[in-house]
């Protein structure tokens, strides 16, 4: 029964956590699949400069860890200039825009890749015969390609959407009071390891709603198929 009353007052700040965890995953991956759309279609481009560019932000984000985009985001841009420096006033934002800006960049690589994958995957003949009706490239990625490519992007992103919640716990790095953050705290000032099972809990719940969610999705549009 003690234990069971520890958890209890642990669950508040839990749920404080919980909810910097949400934001800032979904803030990222929102903010990831606005620019992973640019990205796709600018790797897909036959302009080389430009298929060159997205090719190589793609590369890099994908190519190096979270953590160290992270730690060159809050620490080492502030050195290299002092444009770079985020002060809004508040100490909670000044963790938490370099955090969103650095998984916001790695969600965009990953996601890029999934609407690429999902763009070539519809048939070259939508492409050919939006040709045949007058539609330029962006009319028929527009109105055609991209509105039949959403069935095949919501479980791939979805997947996206989970794995980036879980490397949410990276910003306790730079002191962000996150789900992770806060379990640390609670277990520094306790000195009890029983935080981590309502810790683990709580990820698992978060993890199971927001799967349930992408799945109902994915059932919606396939109806369209």
């Amino acid at each position: 029964m003690d234990n069971l009353r520890k958890i209890l007052v642990w669950i508040p700040q839990l749920l404080d956590g919980s909810r910097v965890t949400i934001f800032l995953t979904v803030a990222a991956v929102s903010a990831g699949l606005v620019l992973s759309l640019f990205l796709a279609l600018g790797k897909m481009s036959k302009k080389r400069i430009l298929n060159r560019i997205c090719s190589a932000y793609i590369f890099f984000f994908r190519g190096t860890p979270l953590l160290m985009q992270l730690y060159f985001i809050y620490y080492a841009l502030p050195m290299v200039s002092p444009i770079f420096i985020i002060r809004t006033g508040d100490q909670f934002f000044d963790r938490f825009i370099p955090a969103w800006i650095a998984f916001g960049l790695n969600s965009a690589a990953y996601c890029a890749e999934i609407i690429r994958a999902a763009i070539q995957s519809i048939d070259k003949g939508q492409f050919e015969a939006s040709r045949a009706l007058g539609m330029s490239y962006a009319q028929t990625m527009r109105l055609v390609i991209i509105p039949q490519s959403i069935r095949r992007l919501i479980p791939p992103v979805g997947n996206e959407f989970i794995m980036v919640l879980k490397d949410a716990s990276l910003v306790s790095m730079i002191a962000l009071v996150d789900i992770t953050k806060a379990t640390r705290n609670i277990e520094s000032s306790t000195r009890s390891a029983l935080v981590y099972i309502p810790a683990m809990i709580l990820y698992l719940i978060i993890t199971a709603v927001f799967s349930f969610v992408f799945h109902k999705l994915e059932k919606r549009y396939s109806l369209y198929e």
